[in-house]
């Protein structure tokens, strides 16, 4: 029994190491067939494509695809580190991240049921890539027709580009898979009546918020929300601004001047009496104290 137990164990431990010798096998032939650098070429192309990867990954094409992700990753990372300024991940255009797309079509070949590629391909892309993000997407919904969060993430593609007739058409048909929240079919009215506005925009990075399992999407969502509580806290004080210089015959020279009556916006103030955003840093006065701005060190994005 004990020699079967231990054939049994000794086989085991022999695929993992044939998996993992197979994955550096594949590294190192990619290093040893990639392409001089050409220094009149702005970014090389990615010299193995899914199907290549997919035919010399020894069938182990979970672990390849795992390393294919977190190259992905990577990538953007070190973009990210050179650009030396803080950008949010789905505002990484100009980046110049043309290796994305292929890196991350070429994990979800070689795993079509890999799920964060695809949710990263949908938030990331469309700023990048939007014909790619769309077809990566669609690629994901044909791979896996049951997982409705694959419609989720397309209607939200086709909603930053105000196709609302077509984010609305993609929630109704994952609303229809077995298992997707009641709120998706509610989506695709949302879309036809409020499609462009405030408060949808506010539940669709919720719903994201929810739903994300890559930290770096729920990170992006939870920053939007910021910004659209800050659109709409902004709106408020323009008001109290307004209010002030109606009343007074001048725009106010300090928040101190205006404080009670930031009671109506409901917003809290620090001990300067300047009102908060919604990342806790007080917002500016500008245009003579006729207007207000976000602190530069705000963490709410300003685009």
């Amino acid at each position: 029994m004990n020699l079967k137990v231990s054939m049994r164990n000794g086989a085991l431990l022999l695929i993992v190491l044939i998996g993992l010798a197979s994955v550096v096998g594949l590294s190192r032939w990619i290093d040893a067939h990639r392409p001089p650098p050409d220094p009149k070429i702005e970014e090389e192309q990615l010299y193995v494509n899914g199907t290549m990867a997919k035919r010399i990954s020894l069938g182990f094409n979970g672990l390849v695809a795992d390393w294919y992700w977190i190259r992905s990753l990577q990538y953007v990372g070190g973009k990210v580190i050179e650009a030396k300024e803080k950008i949010q991940i789905d505002r990484l255009g100009q980046l110049n991240l043309k290796l994305l797309a292929p890196l991350l079509d070429t994990a979800t070949t070689l795993d079509p049921e890999f799920m964060e590629p695809y949710q990263y391909a949908a938030v990331v892309l469309p700023n990048i890539d939007l014909p790619e993000a769309i077809r990566i997407t669609r690629k994901g919904i044909a791979a896996n027709p049951s997982a409705w969060r694959l419609y989720l993430q397309l209607g939200y593609i086709y909603w930053l580009e105000h196709d609302y007739q077509a984010a609305g058409e993609v929630y109704a048909q994952g609303a229809r898979i077995p298992g997707a929240p009641a709120w998706m079919e509610a989506m695709k009215a949302k879309m036809a009546v409020e499609g462009g506005s405030r408060e949808l925009a506010r539940e669709i990075y919720a719903r994201m918020y929810e739903q994300a399992s890559d930290p770096q999407v729920k990170s992006m969502a939870a920053h939007r929300l910021m910004q659209i509580d800050s659109l709409d806290q902004r709106d408020a004080l323009r008001k109290v601004l307004s209010a002030y210089q109606s009343k007074v015959g001048r725009c106010p020279s300090s928040w101190g001047e205006v404080e009670p009556l930031l009671r109506a916006p409901r917003v809290s103030v620090d001990p300067t009496g300047a009102p908060l955003d919604p990342a806790g840093s007080p917002y500016v006065l500008v245009n003579s104290g006729c207007d207000l701005d976000l602190d530069p060190k705000s963490e709410v994005p300003r685009n």
